[in-house]
């Protein structure tokens, strides 16, 4: 029996790094997205500060990166409506409860993230199957769905 897709919610960290690095745990993930092995999925909010933080860090990416986003075309999800950001909040940083909540939102299967401190260390309960990972703990977690 074939599994299902996985469709993986990527933040801001986990893309850039996929992005600025030629291999790495995040890299890898990506490869994943564009050989159809898992779904990527972002919010326009991960869009808009990606495109923010490669501008001011890495400028001379940020047409490489612009091509490369078209190119994956990720499943893009809005960004979530105040009350539902609200509903998160309670859980995780003010901050990144758009994130989380866009997650959710996305029906996807697990949140990627490098912010260790706001979400990978933090046992947030929210009520969803939705699970948190590093790239690293994500290909992990890949490798074992796809053998089980």
């Amino acid at each position: 029996m074939e599994k299902a897709r996985l469709k993986i919610f990527l933040d801001t960290s986990a893309l850039i790094a996929g992005i600025a690095s030629s291999k790495g745990a995040a890299r890898e993930l990506l490869r994943l997205g564009e050989i159809g092995l898992v779904e990527i999925c972002i919010s326009r909010q991960v869009i808009v500060e990606a495109d923010r933080n490669m501008e001011a860090k890495l400028p001379e990416m940020l047409d490489e990166y612009r091509k490369y986003i078209e190119s994956l075309a990720p499943k893009l999800t809005d960004d979530p409506s105040p009350k539902e950001v609200k509903k998160y909040s309670s859980v995780i940083n003010a901050d990144d409860a758009p994130i989380l909540a866009a997650a959710v939102a996305s029906s996807a299967d697990c949140l990627v993230t490098w912010d260790k401190k706001h979400f990978i260390k933090k046992d947030i309960r929210i009520g969803t199957d939705l699970k948190i990972f590093t790239p690293g703990e994500f290909l992990k977690f890949f490798r074992e769905y796809i053998e089980d």
